[in-house]
């Protein structure tokens, strides 16, 4: 029997073997599992809706990019469903090498900018993104993750990219100019090694955005979903920091394959039908557990739970592990059930005597273990994970010194 504080890298929300996550499935599977996009099923259209309504709901505050109301009060937002997080990020960049079109056409930069932009908008072809981020592994979502380990078996890399340093506001006037179509960003970086955005680089993103036509893409495909104890990492920030897109998977379906993007009224309207496709994305069974999940994480007393949860989480931690803090750990991160601990070195062997002892975890970047454990775990077991922690930590820097 293992304590599991990897969740399937942050995809099992609700845990293993969860009853309504069952019966689901189940009864799905029974009825109809797929018929592709050519033909109406009940579940797609009910879960973009949930997707967009409980969004809204949970940052009321909101009225910049998804949270831009219609004049009759409601979210124009869409949903656009595919089968995993590089396929959300694929389609978002795309979306935005499309939006970017659109903008160059009008001709609104400036006049200098605007003629030649105007003269061939395929100009408006950038995308920026930042180090240690991760976005997926297919081509496009490959490009604008900034990390050789992953790149160099695959170069050349799609044009027009540029990656600029995460949390450095003075450099994002360099990197996002007239010709960027789009800049991709994690909230808080997982895959990275647990880094959270702060508040003034999120806010100049979005300002530079607006100033130079392009848009703000929150790739909360790891933070998102109710890891940081908000539905949405993001909801952690002002509301002058709000995405024009955001992309999602992981735990929408508790490991069932699905991805999806929600985007803007801006960006909806301009995407018509066929020019993005997926044969099956948005297919009933992957919507009917997506709505299940949604259901359960949306509740007030669900993401409470996860505040709560990392909060004991990171009080343990900290008791147990501050006579290591400077010598063998460097720093613990992170928000809600979203948590990283680095070391000095590589703490391959934590990840290691953690199994021996019946905790799986999982490593990021950077010498960081990343704790992402189910959201609906007990604050027992997180008391427990975390004094197995603490346990292999002693004994990993006993073995150091020896």
């Amino acid at each position: 029997e293992y304590l599991d504080f990897t969740a399937g890298i942050a995809v099992v929300a609700l845990g293993h073997n969860h009853p309504d996550i069952t019966a689901a499935v189940v009864d799905q599977a029974s009825k109809l599992v797929h018929c592709s996009n050519l033909y109406h099923n009940e579940w797609a259209p009910q879960l973009a809706r949930n997707i967009v309504e409980s969004t809204i709901a949970a940052y009321p505050q909101g009225t910049q990019g998804i949270y831009a109301q219609a004049a009759d009060g409601r979210s124009p937002a869409r949903v656009f469903f595919s089968n995993s997080g590089t396929e959300a990020n694929e389609g978002a960049l795309k979306f935005a090498r499309k939006y970017g079109k659109h903008v160059a056409e009008l001709g609104t930069l400036g006049k200098g900018t605007s003629e030649a932009l105007r003269g061939d908008p395929n100009l408006k072809c950038g995308i920026v993104s930042f180090t240690g981020g991760f976005h997926g592994r297919s081509m496009g979502a490959l490009s604008v993750t900034a990390n050789p380990k992953y790149q160099k078996p695959f170069t050349p890399l799609i044009p027009g990219v540029q990656t600029a340093k995460y949390n450095s506001t003075s450099e994002i006037g360099a990197f996002v100019d007239e010709r960027t179509c789009g800049v991709i960003v994690e909230p808080i970086q997982g895959e990275g090694g647990i880094h959270p955005a702060q508040v003034d680089f999120l806010r100049a993103l979005r300002r530079r955005c607006d100033q130079v036509g392009a848009l703000l893409i929150y790739d909360e495909i790891q933070c998102g979903l109710g890891r940081s104890g908000k539905l949405w990492a993001h909801q952690l920030y002002p509301e002058d920091c709000s995405p024009d897109i955001l992309t999602m998977a992981k735990p929408l379906a508790n490991g069932i394959p699905i991805g999806a993007i929600l985007v803007s009224d801006k960006v909806a309207e301009l995407i018509k039908v066929g020019e993005h496709g997926t044969t099956f994305g948005g297919n009933p069974l992957a919507c009917r557990v997506g709505c299940t999940v949604l259901d359960h994480i949306s509740k007030p007393e669900f993401l409470e739970h996860v505040q709560n949860a990392g909060q004991v989480l990171e009080q343990e931690l900290q008791q147990a592990l501050a006579p290591f803090v400077g010598s063998t750990v460097v720093e613990l991160r992170g928000t809600g059930l979203l948590r990283g601990i680095q070391f000095a070195s590589d703490p391959t062997q934590i990840v290691d005597l953690a199994r021996d002892r019946g905790l799986m975890l999982v490593g990021a970047g950077g010498n960081t273990v990343r704790l992402v454990p189910p959201l609906n775990t007990s604050i027992a077991d997180i008391k427990r994970g975390a004094a197995i922690i603490a346990d292999c930590v002693k004994q990993f820097a006993a073995e150091r010194k020896a």
